[in-house]
């Protein structure tokens, strides 16, 4: 198992308090766009998935955005099966 995979896996299991550094390692792993918003958020995004999760940048983030990031990638790994 890889670190990304672990940290998707604290992630599911705890998504409150998370750092931007932390979604982005996960964003890296699974190759999802990330563009910022034009304000203190960051946005995420995956070609052919219809929907992106908006994250913000300061810490720490709280657990609904993380629960719409890690559908994000729910629906990447949809995708590639």
């Amino acid at each position: 198992m890889s670190t990304a995979d672990k940290l998707l896996a604290r992630m599911r299991q705890n998504p409150r308090d998370w750092r931007i550094e932390d979604v982005d390692v996960l964003a890296r792993r699974f190759n999802l766009r990330r563009r910022r918003g034009g304000t203190s958020h960051v946005i995420y995004s995956f070609p052919g998935v219809l929907g992106e999760a908006t994250v913000p940048d300061h810490k720490p983030i709280k657990s609904i955005y993380i629960k719409a990031f890690v559908r994000l990638i729910d629906d990447v790994l949809a995708l590639e099966e």
